[in-house]
């Protein structure tokens, strides 16, 4: 057994053991045919990443679960991996090339792509060295990268096989277009922001009919430009007379019917709706009802480019010439604020815009079927439970995804364009002759992927699949899903729809799903706000054990939590405590006498009872981690060890430590060392780093705690009887210590201590557990009597179950000091009652003071008389 250092330092000790494990090949996990495999699929950052303290929750939670499974046995693989994150890294390089004077164009497809790669090697491993710091356990040996050779096979395979299947399709359909970004996004990426904005409401005349309108009212007056009908409600009584008719469509020379559809809310609004197929998602659903034609009138960079006074203006720009021109016209009728919800482009912040465009998609409704199912049936499960609420209303809701990107970094789509007859093929590599016409002309299209095709494959893919590998038949279906509630509908619903349909298994069975870390005023930590809290800084001054205690204590599935600097040195200070108790223990075990003959019979109350403690403690935790309540585990671990480990139980058996001649002194030994390795395992998924240190020094058994058995319950460690005993005791301190508290009594003031009590039981409780309820109750002497007799009339009491604790009075007090101390204190009174008495019944002060000052004045009368009272109680028993 080696000695700690005096103070644990984590910068000393953190990297030289994550070095070991890697060495040693701990995190490694093989197809072990002898053992149950449990794997977990890291959600792949992007390398464009730097770690922030979502990672850190997410890493932690997923390193917490993984360490556990592979000290119950388990073959437990936690697969980790890189996310190539298209449009991410497209606008990270772009913006490089720019400070380079490089423009992206000039460079051409391949020159670009050579510069992602440079930058895939540059800062792909950035945020894995990263993870190292935090402690994750994942089997590095396997790391895979979203556009590395085997998970584009992947990729190239599903898209074949979902185009062949008539799953995946090219079309002219309204899509999320980013104008800054200068792509489509699918909706998942679209976040819906609160906008103060305004209702136009624009007259569009009635044609043959002068002086006649129809108003209607938009947010988007410049989309007028594109307008092909406008819809009433074929119910709406009020315009059953014009449907049909047509309407000239202001600052066009265009003339536009009157339709009816049923879309139309005849309660909102003027019960008249221009109707923009090509630029609204709805209305593109009555243009295809009615026939309508789809007018696209802007520019991919939302620059109008219809002919005429707005051509080639932004479109914000158009909006305010389209209604200074209404209004110079007189068709503006009124204009009133309205505050609404507008598509911003999650990542850019750009407003983005529907638009028709051609794009590839994959049909979701058949697909979306067994995903649902899945839910519903109970084979997968979500905790908490109420986010398959979310879960399903996006899967019950879907429309087809909008697969096709407008950039060049990701996975280029298979599809194949004959030059000489127009034919298209989608195959995995490319043809070299047209199967139509015999061509040798063949392009591929221009277009990429949508980051979330490749990553919605990430648990079978990184895996091997579609070859049948051995670690594929093993490790998947993966079991759990760690994830923020932020992307359930980016990647978890496509994992589980691609799963099924690609392998026929569900990816995993439960989704465990976390909050969001915020500020400590609870804000979102964003560059914006300058809030953000880098998670290495905090590893750096305080460590990694503290940093991931922080983050999980008091966490509560689904659960945003607040970041406090305060919690971080709660968790430091927890982790010296942790050191010193050990360091203590194993000061002791050296000078030990040999513990070889130690028995579960020679065992004392309190030895019996503290195993009894860590057996269930053993038994708690476990439950809360299957159940996945890692807050609550670790609030136990915590508890126990701070609480009854150190405060109690190595507080009992010291006077045992310090007596050569104890007998018991070998038993003391051998349950302090049971028991700290007992709770060092049971912490070590939560505080690896500071666990290995201590486990290592204390024993050398075994080279790692990391591969070392769960505890387990054990009956033999089951001492009801004993634990029921030293709660008593406990009990038995806690009064004498608020007695002695509440008297301003100092520690190092011994004072006879009488226990009395009918039941023989409890005297024999008190009998066998002298020595250290003597030290913890700060006693002189323990008399443990049936009645009061020879107890004087001022000794203090307390009252326990089943039995009452006596004080003699003058050997808590000194009574001569303690006389004088209350004098001075009732002449201090008697100043502030007067002062007090006097404002109260001056007149000027009752009626001039601020209401609030004179009820703080009222309050301190108070408060004085109850003190003086008591002082005055004091000294008259005193001077008896």
């Amino acid at each position: 057994m080696k000695e700690l250092e005096k103070t644990y330092n984590p910068a000393q000790i953190e990297d030289r053991l994550y070095e070991k494990w890697m060495k040693g090949r701990y995190f490694h996990a093989e197809v072990n045919r002898s053992k149950k495999p449990f794997t977990i699929v890291m959600p792949p950052p992007n390398i464009t990443g730097q770690l922030h303290m979502g990672h850190a929750l997410d890493n932690t939670m997923q390193d917490i679960l993984i360490r556990y499974k592979r000290m119950q046995g388990y073959e437990a693989l936690w697969q980790p991996g890189t996310d190539h994150a298209a449009i991410a890294t497209e606008v990270k390089v772009i913006d490089k090339l720019k400070k380079e004077g490089i423009d992206k164009a000039d460079l051409g497809r391949e020159g670009f792509l050579k510069e992602c790669w440079n930058w895939r090697d540059e800062y792909g491993t950035r945020i894995v060295k990263q993870l190292h710091k935090l402690g994750s356990s994942a089997d590095w040996e396997r790391e895979r990268f979203t556009m590395d050779e085997g998970c584009s096979d992947a990729v190239l395979e599903v898209f074949v096989k979902l185009y062949e299947k008539g799953y995946i399709y090219k079309g002219s359909r309204i899509i999320n277009w980013c104008p800054v970004c200068q792509t489509s996004i699918s909706d998942a990426e679209v976040e819906h922001v609160e906008q103060d904005g305004f209702f136009w409401h624009i007259n569009y005349p009635v044609v043959g009919e002068p002086g006649r309108f129809v108003e209607i009212a938009t947010t988007r007056p410049e989309t007028l430009l594109g307008d092909t009908a406008v819809a009433v409600n074929p119910e709406d009584e009020r315009y059953k007379d014009i449907v049909g008719k047509l309407l000239k469509l202001p600052l066009t020379d265009r003339e536009i019917p009157v339709i009816a559809d049923a879309y139309v809310d005849k309660e909102f609004g003027t019960g008249c709706v221009k109707i923009t197929p090509a630029h609204d998602p709805n209305d593109f659903e009555v243009g295809k009802r009615h026939n309508l034609e789809e007018l696209v009138i802007l520019n991919d960079d939302a620059t109008v480019n219809v002919p005429g006074p707005y051509f080639g203006m932004d479109r914000y720009e158009a909006r305010k010439a389209i209604v200074a021109d209404l209004e110079a016209q007189g068709l503006l009728a009124k204009v009133v604020p309205h505050s609404h919800n507008v598509g911003t482009h999650d990542r850019c912040k750009t407003t983005v815009e529907p638009m028709v465009k051609q794009q590839w998609f994959v049909k979701m409704e058949e697909m979306a079927k067994p995903a649902i199912e899945a839910l519903k049936s109970g084979q997968l499960k979500f905790v908490p439970e109420s986010f398959g609420k979310t879960y399903l209303h996006w899967l019950e809701g879907i429309r087809d995804w909008c697969i096709s990107r407008q950039l060049w970094w990701g996975h280029r789509i298979p599809a194949y364009y004959c030059e000489d007859c127009g034919e298209l093929v989608v195959a995995k590599t490319a043809p070299d002759t047209c199967p139509k016409c015999g061509g040798h002309h063949l392009k591929q299209d221009e277009d990429t992927l949508d980051t979330w095709f490749s990553s919605a494959l990430w648990p079978f893919s990184t895996l091997g699949w579609p070859e049948k590998t051995e670690d594929l038949d093993y490790f998947y279906p993966t079991d759990v899903l760690v994830t923020g509630y932020d992307i359930i509908f980016f990647w978890v619903i496509r994992m589980v729809f691609s799963g099924i349909e690609q392998t026929g298994k569900l990816p995993f069975h439960t989704v465990l799903i976390h909050g969001l870390v915020r500020d400590s005023q609870g804000r979102k930590m964003s560059k914006s706000l300058g809030n953000g809290i880098d998670p290495l800084e905090v590893i750096d001054k305080y460590g990694a054990d503290a940093l991931r205690m922080t983050l999980i204590t008091g966490n509560a599935p689904g659960n945003d939590m607040r970041f406090y600097w305060e919690r971080v040195e709660n968790s430091r200070n927890f982790a010296n405590k942790v050191w010193n108790a050990s360091r203590f223990i194993m000061m002791n075990i050296e000078k030990a006498p040999d513990v070889s003959g130690v028995t579960l019979e020679s065992l004392t109350m309190a030895d019996r009872w503290i195993l009894s403690k860590v057996n269930t403690l053993t038994k708690d935790i476990t439950e809360n981690l299957d159940k996945y309540e890692l807050g609550i585990a670790l609030q136990k671990v915590y508890d126990f060890i701070w609480e009854e480990f150190c405060d109690w139980y190595i507080e009992m058996v010291k006077p045992r430590l310090y007596q050569e001649e104890d007998e018991t002194k070998a038993a003391a030994i051998w349950t302090l060392k049971q028991v700290l390795i007992q709770a060092l395992k049971l912490l070590h998924p939560f505080m690896p780093f500071i666990t290995e240190e201590i486990f290592c020094n204390l024993q050398d058994q075994e080279e790692t705690i990391m591969v070392s058995q769960w505890p387990m319950y054990c009956e033999d460690w089951a001492f009801e009887t004993e634990e029921q005993s030293v709660e008593l005791i406990k009990e038995a301190v806690r009064a004498i210590r608020n007695v002695r508290t509440s008297m301003n009594v100092p520690p190092s003031k011994k004072a006879a201590v009488y226990v009395v009590s009918e039941d023989e039981s409890i005297l024999q409780v008190f009998d066998r557990s002298r020595s250290f309820f003597a030290s913890l109750g700060y006693a002189g002497q323990v008399f443990l009597q049936k009645d009061k007799e020879g107890i004087g009339e001022d000794a203090v009491s307390a009252v326990i179950h089943k039995a009452v604790i006596y004080m003699p009075f003058a050997d808590l007090v000194d009574i001569e000091k303690e006389i004088l101390r209350l004098k001075n204190e009732e002449k201090k009174l008697a100043g502030e009652l007067a002062r007090s008495h006097g404002m109260l019944n001056n007149e000027k002060f009752v009626s001039r003071a601020p209401e609030a000052k004179i009820a703080e004045e009222r309050a301190k009368l108070e408060k004085y008389t109850q003190m003086m009272e008591q002082v005055k109680t004091r000294l008259a028993q005193l001077e008896k």
